[in-house]
């Protein structure tokens, strides 16, 4: 019965560890810069490396209370993912922001998917793939699993006002909205 419990006690904290490993990766570049990839959560963003920035642009934004009490019930009925990357200033501004307003309208963490990026715009896991992702930060809204809408890199009027109009009409042409990814082309003969 020792050794069962035991055997039983391992593989919980190996999968427990294993699960660990794959939110909130750290990489280090040849040029030494320190950047997260993969899944992310807001811990990871309170780290150190992101400390900095992350608190500063949290604490200083200064949510739109009006237009957000005008959205905070529909917001909930979607959910956000949301590609970024940590050496990305535009990413540090608005994925800061947005967390400032999805905390003070109480949004489903659960609902929020955040994949940050390496400067190729690519995960370990290939989160991205088939998502056309030009640039950073991209907030994808999804309604029953199907892309609605999204904000691409900064917003046309506010983080607010542009879920606003992404919540309320629909008639909302995010920045670079025609804008394609390049796909990358191989030699004849190779994979």
């Amino acid at each position: 019965m020792k050794t069962l419990t035991l055997a039983i006690l391992t593989i919980f904290c190996l999968v427990v560890q294993l699960n660990a490993q794959t939110l909130n990766k750290e990489l280090t570049n040849e040029d030494q810069e320190t950047y997260l990839i993969g899944k992310i959560d807001k811990s990871g963003l309170e780290t150190k490396h992101y400390a900095e920035w992350f608190v500063t642009n949290y604490n200083d934004y200064n949510v739109d209370i009006e237009t957000l009490k005008t959205i905070k019930t529909k917001l909930k009925t979607y959910d956000v993912k949301v590609f970024m990357g940590t050496w990305c200033e535009d990413s540090q501004y608005e994925v800061s922001h947005f967390y400032k307003i999805i905390d003070t309208a109480n949004y489903p963490v659960e609902q929020l998917t955040i994949i940050a990026l390496d400067r190729n715009k690519e995960s370990l896991e290939h989160d991205e793939a088939n998502l056309n992702i030009v640039r950073v930060p991209t907030f994808i809204l999804y309604k029953d699993g199907k892309e609605v809408n999204r904000i691409i890199e900064t917003p046309v009027e506010t983080l607010e006002k542009d879920l606003q109009a992404i919540l309320t009409t629909n008639n909302y042409k995010p920045n670079y909205y025609d804008v394609k990814k390049e796909t990358k082309k191989t030699k004849k003969g190779s994979p």
